[in-house]
């Protein structure tokens, strides 16, 4: 019998051994640094998804447009140079002008340097001031984007910090459980317990074999969720810094308001789309205005490509002109495209309005939600401190007969949640200040 008892002991004990070691050998997530990977922290996760973000690149393409537009609308105000050449052949019919009246001859050589200016153009000088506005908008919304990166890097970096202290926790929740697998043995070998005992036991073990797999599971996603954002190539050998510990005072709601509708580049955007949209109407009421210009002409205009004539006269010669545009009638378009711009300047005021309410509303919330993480956390610490002291004095009482084996599984399931609670609170408080941090522009 006592030879029967040993050797279903020692097999149960090698089929442990042998469902554990995978997990006992496989290096924790959060334990020594992968040989050759990368060691990163928030600040350099940062700068590497900015530089990887195609999101932030094709905003920075839409600035460089910006920039062009404006080049291109200043070069429409200043005075423009052209030489152009031009030969016409009529068709003779004994005179000298030919078929065609108005030539003045069957061979028309023209060649001349014209220059070109808008000395009264009040609409082109709108469209560069309105490029103006739009170059600021497109920088805005380079900066919207890019906070919004920020936020997404943020939040996928302390998702994959949180997970990889759930994975730490669920393999000592599974030293812990094969520790306790070893004490029931003993005491049923001593016949202090049941063996029911170490079937419960048992089974808590495989549980927490199963919480450690979906631990590292949900590490590793969180490891491939970041490596998307950080490299333009897929690679998962880097680590990552675990700064969670580390409390950073909040400020206060004052502070945090003034820097982020100081900073805010959505209100900044909105700004500058209204302002983009009052130049608009300045541009659609220039049409009623009367626009100036100037044109020199310096060249030939002769029936021979020459300086000269044959009796020697002087070919070469400049002329001047000048032209007054007055608009008259256009059937009410002007006026149509006035009404237009000014609709679009009023939507453009209403998004400005939503933007900042929408600004306020989400500090506000942002500012609380930092408020009840950091006055959690100490609670969440304490917790967890007193959840291992639990633990340990029921596996003391357990040993001593006093309490039951539902206790101890009781004890070890509070101190995994405990754990579990601290490290989400720690996260919670360190999304919350940096979403504020992004929002005030200093980070």
């Amino acid at each position: 019998m006592v030879l029967a008892c040993a050797r279903g002991l020692l097999i149960s004990t090698v089929a442990i051994c042998c469902v554990l070691a995978p997990f006992l050998c496989a290096q924790s997530p959060s334990g020594a640094a992968q040989p050759g990977g990368l060691t990163i922290d928030l600040k350099n996760a940062l700068e590497r998804a900015r530089d990887n973000s195609q999101q932030l690149q094709s905003a920075a393409l839409d600035i460089g447009l910006a920039n062009e537009d404006r080049s291109q609308a200043k070069a429409a105000l200043l005075p423009s140079l052209n030489y152009f050449n031009q030969y016409f052949y009529t068709q003779g019919n004994g005179t000298q002008s030919g078929i065609f009246v108005p030539n003045d001859g069957v061979h028309i050589y023209n060649s001349q340097a014209a220059v070109h200016q808008e000395l009264f153009a009040p609409d082109r000088l709108m469209d560069y001031r309105r490029t103006i506005a739009a170059q600021s908008l497109a920088a805005a919304r380079r900066d919207i984007v890019a906070r919004g990166l920020v936020a997404t890097v943020i939040q996928a970096y302390y998702a994959a910090v949180a997970a990889q202290r759930h994975s730490v926790t669920a393999q000592r929740a599974l030293e812990e459980a094969q520790r306790f697998v070893d004490v029931t043995r003993k005491l049923e070998q001593g016949g202090e317990v049941a063996h029911s005992d170490v079937l419960k036991a048992q089974l808590v073990l495989q549980q927490r074999q199963r919480d450690l797999q979906d631990a590292q599971l949900s590490f590793e996603k969180g490891r491939i969720a970041l490596a998307v954002l950080l490299f333009p190539n897929y690679r998962v050998d880097f680590n990552l810094v675990d700064d969670l510990s580390s409390v950073s005072p909040l400020p206060t709601y004052a502070e945090v308001e003034k820097l982020a509708t100081g900073k805010s580049p959505d209100l900044r955007a909105a700004e500058e789309s209204v302002r983009q949209e009052e130049f608009n109407i300045k541009i659609a009421r220039a049409a009623y205005l009367p626009s100036l210009s100037f044109d020199y002409f310096f060249g030939i205009s002769a029936n021979q490509f020459a300086a000269h004539d044959e009796e020697g006269r002087n070919l070469l010669g400049s002329v001047a002109q000048a032209t007054l545009n007055i608009p008259v009638w256009n059937w009410l378009t002007t006026k149509s495209k006035v009404r237009q711009a000014e609709i679009r300047r009023t939507q453009a005021q209403l998004d400005l309005e939503l933007s900042r309410k929408q600004l306020i509303s989400n500090l506000h919330s942002l500012h609380l939600e930092a408020q009840a993480a950091l006055a959690q956390l100490d609670l969440l610490r304490r917790s967890m401190e007193d959840a291992a002291e639990s633990l340990r004095l029921t596996n003391l009482r357990y040993e001593a007969g006093e309490v039951t084996v539902l206790e101890v599984v009781d004890a070890q399931s509070t101190l995994v949640e405990a754990r579990n609670a601290h490290d989400d609170g720690l996260s919670r408080y360190r999304l919350a200040l940096a979403t504020i941090q992004t929002l005030t522009g200093t980070i």
